[in-house]
């Protein structure tokens, strides 16, 4: 259950457990949604409290160079999202 190729039925069944708090779950869905570059995956488990998300979310953003995400991190607390945006101004 852990391939990127997963299917509709798979991932919602992580979901499912993930919210019932089921660490595992959580931290494949995070996996996943890193692997396949899915934002808004991402974006829904960092809301939900995911430290991985968030980290994978400023890699990303900052690999990009997305300022808009970077800052939206940054304004959410997380310092890394910060710090890359210093380094990308100066």
């Amino acid at each position: 259950m852990t391939e990127p190729d997963s299917t509709a039925a798979e991932l919602a069944e992580l979901r499912a457990h993930a919210k019932e708090g089921d660490q595992d779950a959580l931290d494949q869905l995070v996996e996943l949604a890193g692997s396949r570059n899915d934002l808004d995956e991402l974006r829904a488990l960092a809301d939900a409290g995911s430290t991985d998300a968030v980290d994978i979310l400023v890699e990303l953003a900052g690999e990009r160079g997305d300022r808009v995400e970077l800052q939206r991190l940054a304004a959410a607390g997380s310092q890394d999202a910060a710090d890359i945006l210093d380094e990308l101004d100066s």
